[in-house]
């Protein structure tokens, strides 16, 4: 059973969707917001394969914008080290403030460009 604000936000990221593409050269970040935790990941599209992840598990100390910071960072780290320089942001149908841009600005100085 879905709500209203998530056929909302579903609808929204089939918008999204149509546009932003992952490649090799320059894959998709995508980011999923639960209540309690926050994901990342780095796809390439055409193969359909997850190049880099990172998550807030473990991090339930902290609050949940600083969660989302450093979940960015680690992204951003881990994809210079596997050779990733650019990415495409996608927001997953989320409006891009809070948690979201918390975790934009922490990829931003892991050292990603968008």
């Amino acid at each position: 059973m879905t709500t209203k604000k998530v056929e909302r936000r579903i609808k929204i990221k089939y918008r999204i969707r149509k546009n932003v593409k992952g490649t090799a050269e320059r894959p998709r970040l995508s980011v999923f917001r639960s209540n309690k935790q926050i994901y990342a990941q780095i796809i390439n599209d055409l193969t359909g394969n997850t190049l880099v992840s990172a998550s807030s598990l473990g991090m339930e100390a902290m609050p949940k914008k600083e969660q989302a910071a450093k979940v960015g960072e680690l992204l951003g780290k881990k994809a210079v080290e596997a050779g990733i320089s650019q990415v495409v942001f996608d927001r997953n149908g989320y409006l891009y403030h809070g948690r979201v841009k918390e975790l934009a600005d922490g990829a931003r100085n892991g050292g990603l460009k968008f």
